[in-house]
This record gives C-alpha cells, sequence and structure tokens, in this order.
C-alpha cells in the first residue's frame, strides 16, 4: 500500500485553487532547495549507522571464511622449553666405580612441530561452504537495507514536496477567499448583497486557516523524518528540492512477476537461509567421519646416554587415526534437527515467492488505480470550470447566489487537489513497482 500523507475532508475540500495555475501544466517545480532526489537518497544512504554495522559484519564473516581455509594448510608451531630436575636417579655399581647418573638435572628441549590433516571426508570442506554461505547472506542483507533506506528516503521526499506544495495551494484559496470578501463588502456598501455573503465567506476563510495549520505541522513531522533519515537532527527546514510531473510508463505485469523472482533480494535471502542450512547439515553428517593425520617433529634436546648434557638434534614423525565409534545418538538427532530446519526454511521460500508475486500485482493495481484517477480527475477539472464559469455568470446578473459560486469553487478546487494526489500517487507506485520487482531504487 501507498504510503501518503494524511489529509482531513476539509483539507481536500480546499486544497487546490493555486493547482488551477501550477497543475494545469501537469507538472509542479520546486526551485531554490538543495537536495534533489538523487542527493537525498545518496545523503541517506551514507548518513546511516545500519549500514556501516552491516558491512563490519560482513567483514566478520569474510574473516571467518579465511580462518575456515586454515584448516586445508598445514599447522606449523615451535616450542622451547627448561626443565630443573631434584633429585635424579643415580647408580653405583660398587664404592669404586663412578656414579652413573640417569637423567641430566637441567633438561633443554627446542623443537618445531608440524601436524597435516591427511584424511578428514570432507570436514574441512563443509566448514568452509557453511562460513561462505553465512558471509553471502551477511552481504545480501546489505542489500535488503539499502533499498528499504532508499525506499524510506524516496517517500519522505516526495511527502515534503507534496506538503509544501499543499500549502502553496492553501495559500492561494486564502488570498483569493480574501479577496472575495472584500468584493462582498463593497456589494453591501452597495445594497447589492448582505452581510450573510460576507460572514460565509469569512467561513471559508477560517476553515481554510485551520486547513493551513494542519498541513504546516504535517510539513515540520515529514521534515523530522527526513532528517532523522539522514541524522541531521539539527535540521528544523529539511533542504529538497525537485518536481511533480505525471509519467506514465506502460507495465508488463508477466515480465515484472520474472523479475521479481529473480532479483528480489527477500528470495536470495531465503536461498542463503536454505543453503547455510543445507551445509551445516554436511557439517553434522561429516562429524563422525574417521579423520587420518600425519605428524613431525624436529629439534635438539640433551638427556640422551651416555653423554647426559650434550644437546642432539632429534626427530620425531607420527600417523594418528581416529574413529568415533560411539556419542550416544547426538549426531542422529543433530541430523533430524537439521532436515527438519531445511524443510522449514524451504516452505517459507515458497510463501516468500508468494508474497513477491502478490507485491508485484499490488504494485500494478495501484499503478492502474492513479493513472485512472488522474484522467478522471482531468475531466472533473474541465467540467468544474464550466460550473464555476456559470455560477459566476448567474451571480453578476442576479440570478445565483454567493454559495453556489464558492461551492464551485471547492469543487474546482477538489478536482485540481485529485490530479496532484493521483501525481503524487503515482509517482510512488513507480517505485513501489521497482521495490517490488527488486529494481534498484537509485
Amino acid at each position: 500500500m501507498i504510503s501518503r500523507p494524511f489529509f482531513t475532508v476539509s483539507a481536500l475540500a480546499s486544497l487546490g485553487l493555486l493547482l488551477g495555475h501550477a497543475a494545469q501544466a501537469q507538472t509542479v517545480t520546486l526551485p531554490g532547495d538543495s537536495l534533489t532526489l538523487v542527493g537525498t537518497v545518496q545523503a541517506v544512504l551514507d548518513a546511516n549507522p545500519a549500514l556501516t554495522s552491516l558491512e563490519e559484519e560482513v567483514n566478520a564473516a569474510t574473516s571467518r571464511v579465511q580462518q575456515s581455509r586454515g584448516g586445508f594448510l598445514p599447522q606449523v608451531s615451535g616450542q622451547a622449553t627448561y626443565t630443573r630436575i631434584d633429585p635424579v636417579v643415580k647408580l653405583q655399581l660398587s664404592p669404586d666405580a663412578p656414579v652413573f647418573q640417569l637423567a641430566p638435572n637441567n633438561n633443554y628441549d627446542a623443537h618445531i612441530t608440524l601436524q597435516y590433516g591427511l584424511l578428514d571426508f570432507g570436514k574441512k570442506e563443509a566448514s568452509y561452504n557453511l562460513a561462505e554461505s553465512r558471509r553471502l547472506t551477511a552481504a545480501d542483507q546489505i542489500n535488503v537495507t539499502r533499498r528499504d533506506l532508499a525506499y524510506s528516503a524516496v517517500q519522505a521526499y516526495y511527502n515534503i514536496l507534496f506538503v509544501r506544495e499543499s500549502i502553496k495551494v492553501q495559500d492561494a484559496q486564502i488570498a483569493s477567499l480574501r479577496q472575495h470578501q472584500r468584493e462582498m463588502e463593497k456589494r453591501v456598501e452597495g445594497g447589492v448583497s448582505t452581510r450573510f455573503d460576507v460572514t460565509t465567506t469569512q467561513v471559508r476563510i477560517t476553515q481554510a486557516e485551520n486547513t493551513r495549520i494542519d498541513l504546516q505541522n504535517q510539513l515540520r513531522n515529514q521534515q523530522v523524518q527526513l532528517a532523522r533519515l539522514l541524522h541531521k537532527p539539527e535540521y528544523t527546514d529539511t533542504p529538497v528540492r525537485g518536481t511533480f510531473a505525471y509519467q506514465p510508463q506502460p507495465v508488463d505485469l508477466n515480465q515484472a512477476l520474472t523479475q521479481a523472482s529473480e532479483n528480489r533480494p527477500e528470495i536470495k535471502l531465503a536461498k542463503d537461509a536454505e543453503n547455510t542450512a543445507t551445509m551445516n547439515l554436511r557439517v553434522i553428517e561429516r562429524a563422525n567421519m574417521p579423520t587420518l593425520g600425519v605428524g613431525a617433529q624436529f629439534g635438539a634436546k640433551n638427556g640422551y646416554l651416555p653423554e647426559l648434557n650434550k644437546i642432539r638434534p632429534n626427530s620425531v614423525g607420527v600417523a594418528q587415526l581416529s574413529v568415533p565409534i560411539y556419542d550416544g545418538n547426538k549426531n542422529r538427532n543433530q541430523r533430524v534437527e537439521a532436515q527438519a530446519t531445511i524443510r522449514s526454511l524451504q516452505a517459507r521460500t515458497q510463501d516468500t515467492q508468494e508474497q513477491i508475486r502478490a507485491d508485484v500485482r499490488q504494485a500494478a493495481n495501484n499503478m492502474d488505480a492513479s493513472a485512472a484517477r488522474y484522467t478522471n480527475a482531468e475531466a472533473q477539472i474541465v467540467q468544474a470550470s464550466d460550473a464555476l464559469t456559470r455560477a459566476q455568470a448567474r451571480y453578476r446578473y442576479g440570478v445565483g447566489s454567493n454559495l453556489d459560486v464558492l461551492d464551485a469553487e471547492t469543487q474546482l478546487a477538489q478536482a485540481r487537489l485529485a490530479r496532484l494526489q493521483a501525481i503524487y500517487n503515482y509517482t510512488l507506485g513507480q517505485y513501489q513497482l521497482k521495490r517490488a520487482t527488486g529494481e534498484q531504487i537509485w
């Protein structure tokens, strides 16, 4: 559903006299400010810390991928130790024989150890794939957040333009009503009209002023919203400029549905979640597989007979096979859980696809309705203009009332406002369709 500013019934009844001139050309330009639509969206994206947070999450996920790569490489470590032993075993075969010491008091050992997993039946590869899947999910989440922020910026931008133009319309209506009041006062002085006509016009002026107050408050609230998106709380008058222009575009529903199924980031996130769950199942399936590793150690130490204190080079080689036998059915239950998670995510993906198709159809329907309302508003303007001309003529010749003229002006204003509202809705509908199809908003 397209978001739009809220207007009271009295606002809808009174917004529009200025549109008789500005909207007649079907385009309303607001010059003199600083931020265009492109600049507004880019400023929102640049200022929002949520994107920075997500980018750091991607960096962290990338680091975890690199960590998982370490399992494919040998592990090398060095160690040096000194150990003092007291007492040590000494032997003396006879009273006249020298004392024979079995171990030195001061023990030195320095070595380098090399370890490498030779065979693990895909454990390291499964862990790497799981880490990479999580990294892709983090990256795709950035796209979703950027799109949502851009769409929020577009809404806030056009809301401000719309309310600003509505205030101009209201100002023009108030000026017109005051001019009409002065004319009525002259007619009263000339004895042609009664005070009732003046009072009726004053009531319309008061209603129009109340509506302008509501619009000013709405503009301030919209500026606060955009300032929040820009993270500029000091802004009291957010500087934006732009145009409202009715620019219809053809919509191929089938093509839009195909594009949405291929490009919507929600689909990518749903499939990422499925893939991550599948990779997690692969890790669990390989957790109880045997592992075969080899290792070697090279170094130097003392303590070798017969010269206990002489440091000699030494080496050690080892091969180790580890076979899990029984884990209390833990791994089997983990598989059941992982498979249930996969089925749940598959159902969620299907639901997401159906929701996306509904989003596309709703966006297309909203654009069609706005286009139809625009065409209808054009016809209403022609009809209301003719009615106003006739009411003014009748009033000049004394066969019509002042109230007839005021009602005709109100109807014309409503028609012109309806055209502006249709342009506003259609413009946001175009961005709604872009969002629904996964097209980049900016």
